[in-house]
């Protein structure tokens, strides 16, 4: 075991069993079996044990294969329910024993499960806070570091990132000059050194300490460990438009998951299926979303899709529904939900709960100060703000989100504020500049291979005029684009306005029959099949001002 050589431990295991089923022979034979993916090994042996240390009387022996039980059943099968009930049985087991390793277990795997499964951040950190007490008392650094990075991954998600920060790469100096000697806690903390940077961004940082987990776990045969980590990788990869790199990394991780731990792909397909989204695959893109249980992650991947699909009704309530189960004190996790939920709002003229959501979303972005989540601020802000009819107050925030997403190394988010920005100088009549930023976008969008994206930065750029007068600005009342008529562009305004069909046609001075005529004209034009689409889709090209 020591050494790594978990079939040769699983024989001889196998062979003090057959000699005597005793609890500590069975414990040992789960745990070589559970390093080389067995399941079913794994299930039996440790559930004899269990049962085994109960019968005579060790308690301790039962709460520690108690704990791995949990983590067994929700890291092979996904049961939640069964998991926590393992839990609280361990914690019933070890009432009134004194400060032991087990004490540390229970609490360290309870507060992980609690910080990835609900995104409590403040009960992980306060459970870890006991798991470290313990593990001191009982003296074990091993334990004393693995929930000192349990901390600091709870605290970059609550939005405490320097310090968080500090916390994971304390532990991770300590795993790399040899003071942790236990090979479980020295793989959880470099895992969740690399969840941490996926929350903030931090690409450079992840790739440096992924690089000493592979090797780690290519030492050891901890495989299960460093496919989840390559998840968390591969999105960082999305992120800097390294997408051929993601897509290897998240087809390993899914393949590598689906063979040993089935109930761990859903967050790799979650990934893969943002890739996709990206890509202008969004048909894919919802085959994989629905290969994932709508929880976590994959209602936010939903949420996106729905939006770009200009199902903004869809959007704005499975963004929503993601925030509903997010508490309010895990920040990083908070700010993607209510980045979406923005922009749906917005685009569904819900002005006050997108005021509210923006407002969130700032607070969120000046506590944690990072470079990304102030570019999400940033592009938040214009979206509203050229919506709402300010164009030189979009066209600042939108040059500041560019800003911020260059110095982030976020290709896909420079090009998407870039074509923003065109729009916003567009509707101030600086056609020239509009132009340019709109060729930047087109240029970075298909040099990614967004298929779908540079289309729409094509056409942005299609419909500006060649070239324009210093200074000159569109007049009221003249359509900003050929592919709507004047009239339609009018019908268009108050049907943004929330109004009927028949109010519409009051107010013009024409029939009912018409003004469904040119709605339908509308629709068919820009491609979308209801109206609040419709709205958005003129929002986005400066017709509604």
């Amino acid at each position: 075991m020591k050494r790594g050589a978990w079939s040769d431990a699983r024989r001889a295991f196998e062979d003090a069993v057959s000699l005597h089923e005793s609890p500590a022979a069975l414990e040992g034979l789960g745990t070589a079996a559970w390093w080389l993916d067995q399941a079913d090994v794994v299930f039996d042996s440790r559930e004899r044990a269990y049962t085994l240390y109960l019968a005579e009387g060790d308690q301790l022996g039962a709460a520690r294969v108690a704990v791995w039980l949990a983590w067994d059943y929700w890291a092979f099968r996904g049961e939640g329910a069964v998991a926590s009930g393992w839990l609280q049985r361990a914690r019933r087991l070890l009432e009134g024993h004194p400060a032991c390793p087990e004490h540390a277990w229970l609490e360290l795997r309870e507060a992980s499960m609690s910080l990835f499964e609900e995104g409590d951040s403040e009960r992980a950190y306060a459970m870890a806070a006991e798991g470290i007490r313990f593990a001191r008392e009982a003296g074990d650094l091993d334990l004393q570091m693995l929930g000192l990075a349990v901390q600091g991954l709870a605290l970059v998600t609550s939005g405490s990132v320097a310090d968080g920060m500090r916390h994971l790469d304390e532990v991770n100096a300590a795993v790399i000059a040899g003071e942790m000697t236990d090979l479980v806690a020295i793989g959880l903390s470099c895992c969740y050194l690399i969840a941490a940077c996926e929350r903030v961004r931090d690409y450079d940082r992840a790739l440096q300490w992924c690089t000493r987990l592979k090797a780690f776990c290519a030492k050891w045969g901890f495989r299960p460990l460093f496919a989840v980590c390559r998840t968390q990788y591969a999105s960082l990869c999305v992120w800097r438009g390294t997408w051929e790199e993601a897509e290897e990394e998240l087809r390993a991780a899914s393949d590598e998951l689906a063979a040993s731990r089935p109930a761990m792909t859903g967050d790799a397909l979650v990934r893969l299926a943002e890739l996709r989204r990206r890509q202008g695959r969004l048909a894919e893109a919802a085959t994989l979303l629905n290969q994932v249980e709508p929880r976590g992650l994959a209602l936010l991947g939903w949420a996106e899709l729905a939006f770009d699909r200009a199902d903004l009704q869809t959007a704005a309530e499975q963004a929503a529904r993601y925030l509903r189960h997010v508490p309010l004190h895990n920040r990083t996790d908070r700010a993607a939900g209510l980045d979406v939920l923005v922009r749906a709002l917005t685009d569904l003229g819900e002005w006050e709960s997108a005021k509210a959501s923006l407002a969130e979303l700032s607070g969120i972005a000046d506590r944690i100060g990072t470079t990304p989540l102030r570019g999400l601020d940033s592009f938040a802000r214009g979206y509203m703000a050229v919506r709402d009819g300010h164009a030189d107050a979009a066209r600042q925030h939108f040059e500041d989100a560019v800003d911020h997403f260059l110095r982030s190394g976020a290709p896909f988010e420079i090009a998407r504020a870039r074509l923003e920005l065109a729009g916003a100088l567009h509707r101030l009549g600086r056609t020239d500049a509009a132009i340019d930023e709109a060729k930047l976008a087109t240029k970075i969008f298909t040099e990614l291979k967004a298929e779908r994206e540079a289309a729409r930065a094509r056409a942005v750029l299609e419909s500006l005029p060649a070239s324009a007068p210093a200074g000159a600005r569109e007049k009221p009342g003249v359509a900003h684009d050929s592919l709507l008529t004047r009239r339609e562009v009018e019908v268009l305004r108050l049907v943004a306005e929330g109004l009927s069909n028949q109010t519409i046609a009051t107010r013009l001075f024409v029939s009912d029959h018409t003004v469904h005529r040119h709605i339908a004209n509308i629709l068919n034009k820009f491609s979308v099949s209801t109206r609040a689409a419709a709205v958005a889709q003129a929002a986005r090209r400066g017709l509604l001002t």
